[in-house]
């Protein structure tokens, strides 16, 4: 019974927050990749960032994968960064693995998350948008605006376009 209640402590401080809307800045998203890398939201201003909520054994979710991985082929020289993450159970890992194999962006397991601000999903898929200030500029789910290499395109390559706004506070204007 004790560990059940720290396993369920441990999902509520994953995903206590309500649920992201665009335009408002994206929360914190801390999570270790299937790589063994860490991929941080944070550390990642001044690039444009897709992050992809899916399961193994979610059908929309895999048919939209390819546009994922051809798209984050295409632009992640331009500045792109993409995660996809699983909301898979932690005992299939091995699952996610295999699938992501045939894919080129980095995934990790939502179970992993050490800071997740945009909770757990309500719906599988989802994918956010978020250009170079942190600002979550776009949700993409099935039934509105299913993920295609176009709604990609739409929203992803005017803010790719955008040069950050940052500067050098130490640089004469």
């Amino acid at each position: 019974m004790a560990l059940l209640a720290i396993a369920f402590a441990a999902t509520v401080a994953c995903s206590a927050y309500a649920a992201v809307d665009t335009g408002q800045t994206a929360p914190a998203l801390v999570v270790q990749e299937l790589n063994g890398q860490t991929f941080d939201l944070a550390a990642l201003r001044g690039k444009v960032v897709v992050i992809n909520f899916w399961a193994t054994w979610c059908p929309p979710c895999r048919e939209e994968m390819p546009a994922l991985d051809a798209f984050y082929r295409r632009y992640h020289s331009q500045g792109l960064e993409m995660i996809g993450l699983a909301a898979n159970r932690r005992h299939e890992r091995s699952d996610v693995a295999e699938v992501m194999g045939a894919f080129s962006y980095p995934a990790g397991m939502l179970h992993d998350c050490k800071a997740n601000g945009f909770s757990d999903p309500t719906e599988l898929p989802v994918t956010y948008i978020v250009d170079r200030q942190g600002i979550v500029r776009a949700k993409l789910v099935p039934d509105e605006t299913p993920v295609t290499e176009q709604s990609l395109a739409q929203a992803v390559l005017p803010l790719l376009a955008e040069r950050t706004a940052f500067h050098d506070p130490g640089l004469a204007h």
